[in-house]
């Protein structure tokens, strides 16, 4: 069971892609290519990057961006990628027949990729009104 991340509810919003049929280390080239990066440049980069692991990676920051315009109503120009991070998933084993009555065994590698998008508009919103609130509590 994968836990709960712990996340800003107010200015963040995050979509989890589990069992994705590649291995970790090859998921991770892609991604550390877009941490930091804006939703729009993301999408560039993913489109024009030349390996298996963007496809479902970009699945992952569309579901993103949907579940923060639908769920929070952030605008999706100003969201950015604030974590993305790849755990290993579990590994398939099989044997595959090979000659003499010999089995060789196959590994199958899986991976979980968390991406978690932040809308920068709304936490400088949300920061004012907490110093200011603060401010106002813990006058002297």
């Amino acid at each position: 069971m994968i836990k709960k991340r712990r996340t800003n509810r107010y200015t963040e919003v995050y979509a989890i892609g589990q069992y994705i049929s590649m291995s970790a280390h090859k998921a991770r080239r892609v991604i550390d290519q877009i941490r930091g990066l804006s939703y729009v440049e993301t999408l560039m980069i993913l489109e024009l990057m030349p390996y298996r692991a963007c496809y479902p990676i970009l699945k992952l920051v569309y579901s993103a961006a949907a579940n923060a315009n639908h769920n929070m109503r952030f605008n999706e120009a100003s969201l950015i990628i604030s974590k993305a991070e790849v755990n290993e998933g579990n590994t398939v084993k099989k044997l595959k027949p090979g000659a003499r009555g010999r089995g060789y065994p196959i590994k199958r590698s899986t991976c979980h990729i968390t991406i978690v998008l932040k809308d920068l508009d709304v936490e400088e919103e949300y920061l004012d009104s907490f110093a200011f609130e603060y401010k106002y509590i813990h006058k002297k």
